[in-house]
């Protein structure tokens, strides 16, 4: 009786490695299918903020006074596109540095960057509305568009990183806060610009260009000390 069990016991503990193994995905084709995927509606998303900078119909018949000082105030869509090519671009330079540590991936980890991808794809639309409409609610929806953004894109990363489920183990600690920062940075950032907006809407907007040193501060590359 004590022989059969202990012979059970090592095909018992293959049966739960087996088990654990089964619930990832090792193979590189399938990660780089991901990732090809991924590039590819980032570089959609980025295209498709330019179509929303529109001139007026009647821009024809302008003469060139008329028609700078209608380029000229178009100011908030310029601001919209410029917004939000940042946004994007960062959140795709952090996208390339998670799945640089991430080695493996697994059903829920493919639904979680469908869910990322998907808000992505909806800021072009966010963009639309802030250039259409200068009042306090556009400003409002956009920067919680982009708050939905940044919470997504840290749960993401929450999921992959837990106790190196989806991670490299050889990745550091600082390597662990680092890849936090981007979608912490956006959240702050356009929370603080909802505050704004109940104060004057213009600077809630130009409040958003703070994304820029952010985002150029948390995607530095700094020598490990």
């Amino acid at each position: 009786m004590t022989e059969s069990s202990s012979a059970d016991k090592p095909a018992q503990t293959d049966k739960t490695q087996k088990r654990s193994v089964a619930n990832y995905y090792t193979d590189k084709t399938g990660l780089e299918r991901l990732i090809f995927f991924s590039d590819a509606v980032f570089a959609i998303a980025i295209t498709l903020l330019a179509l929303e900078i529109r001139l007026p119909e009647e821009a024809g018949h302008f003469n060139d006074r008329e028609l700078w000082i209608s380029l000229l105030g178009l100011w908030h869509e310029y601001l919209a596109y410029i917004i939000s090519f940042l946004v994007i671009g960062s959140f795709w330079l952090a996208h390339h540095r998670k799945y640089r540590l991430i080695e493996r991936y697994d059903t829920r980890l493919l639904s979680l960057n469908l869910i990322v991808l998907m808000s992505i794809a909806f800021i072009p639309f966010a963009s639309s509305v802030i250039s259409a409409s200068s009042n306090r609610s556009a400003t409002v929806f956009y920067s919680l568009t982009m708050i939905v953004v940044g919470l997504l894109f840290g749960a993401l990363w929450a999921y992959a990183s837990h106790n190196n489920r989806l991670i490299s183990s050889r990745t550091s600690q600082r390597q662990r806060h680092r890849e936090f920062m981007a979608p912490v940075v956006t959240v702050v950032v356009f929370l603080l610009s909802i505050v704004l907006s109940f104060v004057n809407t213009d600077l809630a907007r130009l409040s958003w260009l703070l994304i820029l040193p952010a985002a150029v501060y948390v995607n530095t590359d700094r020598p490990t000390t």
